[in-house]
């Protein structure tokens, strides 16, 4: 009897793990999607099915599964590794912490030293955890340094970041690395390089731990949801063109070209499936002799699939210069999808810069040649959309054909000069069709300086393309 109890008790545990985890899993997936992960119904019942194979005690196979299930670009995996922590692995660790408190970080490792560590203390056994790499005495360390120096109290509001660096400024991390780094100097060569990179490995592993205990407690005191909602940042497709970060440069950076090729074969299909041609009418009569006369069965002739030209005026001020870069890269990216692809830059004066772009493989190199090398000033130096728009129309306009399609890449602030719309009036007549993107919210435009309506009369479209899920879906309706 006591055995068919015992076995009962360990199923109806075994039950409420199973139900926690799905709750659990479930909070998960609505914290993605909230984030702008794109999480199918089918991907969640892949995922949960991982979850009846995988050991949810090792936190890596749980980790690696759900990510094959749930994540589709490199751009989302920091969204899902930052949730991950906050409703799987910080449990885990909470889990961990019995078989770490014993190492007496707190009270400094003796029996007779219940005392807080001191600073220089703390700082020393964080620079012993780094030079050594010892991964157990770096997390002890975290725990260490976050009660001591994060300030953290119940009920205060979740500011995940500035606990963090709080923590790491008073751990003085960056002074450790410092001495660590002249270490690894004076070993010198290739040795020197090696240590040096470990060094600094070392320290990103110690900062990932004081942010992982801190999130722990806060997730104790606020919840993982609140926590989750405090900590989200924009996937690196929403972030905006004119707020770039250095990490989010980068991040953006490696996206482009994998979303170029993806794009091109949309465009390459599009332009296979495109219209039927124009009316047979020859054809059509011959064929409605069967029916009498009458036109039933329309046929077309088979349509001249020939490619678009693409002509790109880019703003490069300085206000709208990294989503120029962003754009004149994804658009060259695209260039074998085009017939002629050609590029102006403009402040207040144009130039071409179609030789300068044109093979470039690394698009930072190339912006920094059209910056130095382009003549783009006029006089001041400050946009003026309607001297630089007539000069283009005057030097370059009569090439425009029926085939060419224009794309303007600027917010239209023109420091209160002329708009001189007939600039763009003019090309109207000569292109396909003429597109502008502006950078800024929709809110803003037509405010203070900006002259955007003027030109919008004479555009085909006038999109807002703030972030690269903006500029994707443009090209996307590209013809």
């Amino acid at each position: 009897m006591s055995t068919t109890a015992g076995a009962v008790t360990d199923a109806s545990g075994a039950d409420e793990v199973a139900n926690g985890l799905l709750l659990t899993f479930s909070h998960f997936v609505e914290e993605l999607r909230a984030a702008g992960v794109p999480v199918s119904t089918t991907e969640v019942l892949d995922a949960t099915e991982a979850l009846r194979h995988l050991p949810v005690e090792d936190r890596a196979a749980l980790k690696a599964g759900m990510a094959a299930a749930l994540v589709k670009q490199e751009g989302h995996w920091r969204a899902f590794d930052t949730l991950f922590e906050l409703f799987f692995s910080l449990r885990a660790r909470l889990a961990g912490m019995e078989d770490t408190e014993g190492a007496g970080v707190e009270g400094g490792g003796g029996p007779d030293d219940a005392r807080p560590l001191t600073q220089s203390e703390l700082a020393q056994m964080a620079l012993e955890a780094l030079l050594n790499g010892d991964e157990r005495l770096m997390a002890a360390v975290a725990r260490a340094a976050v009660e001591r120096y994060a300030g953290m109290e119940p009920g205060r509001p979740v500011g995940g970041s500035y606990y963090v660096f709080k923590t790491l400024r008073q751990l003085e991390a960056e002074a450790l690395l410092s001495r660590l780094l002249a270490q690894a100097q004076e070993t010198g060569g290739l040795e020197g390089l090696t240590q040096a990179d470990e060094y600094r490995r070392r320290l990103a592993q110690l900062r990932a731990e004081v942010e992982g205990e801190v999130h722990r407690r806060l997730v104790e005191d606020r919840g993982a949801e609140a926590v989750a909602r405090a900590t989200r940042r924009p996937l690196p497709e929403d972030v905006d063109f004119m707020h770039l970060g250095k990490e989010e440069l980068a991040a953006l950076q490696r996206t482009i070209q994998p979303l170029a090729r993806k794009l091109a074969v949309q465009m390459a299909r599009k332009r296979r499936r495109g219209h039927q041609g124009r009316l047979d009418f020859r054809a059509t009569v011959r064929r409605s002799l069967s029916t009498g006369g009458v036109l039933v069965d329309p046929r077309f002739k088979a349509p001249r699939r020939s490619k678009p030209e693409l002509w790109v005026l880019a703003d490069i001020s300085g206000s709208v210069a990294a989503f120029a870069r962003f754009t004149l890269q994804l658009v060259y990216a695209l260039s074998s999808q085009f017939s002629r692809t050609r590029a102006w830059a403009f402040i207040d004066g144009v130039d071409e810069v179609t030789d300068l772009l044109r093979g470039a493989d690394d698009m930072g190199a190339a912006v920094h040649s059209i910056n130095t090398q382009a003549d783009v000033i006029w006089t001041e130096g400050h946009s003026d959309y309607g001297h630089a728009l007539s000069e283009f129309v005057g030097r370059w306009g009569r090439e425009l054909t029926s085939r060419t399609t224009v794309l303007v890449l600027g917010d239209a602030r023109n420091n209160y000069h002329p708009p001189q719309a007939w600039a763009v009036a003019g090309m109207a007549q000569r292109a396909r069709n003429i597109w502008w993107l502006n950078p800024e919210p929709r809110a803003y435009w037509d405010t203070g300086d900006s002259v955007l309506a003027q030109y919008g009369v004479h555009c085909t479209g006038v999109d807002e393309c703030r972030n690269l899920r903006q500029l994707r879906h443009f090209v996307e309706q590209l013809p």
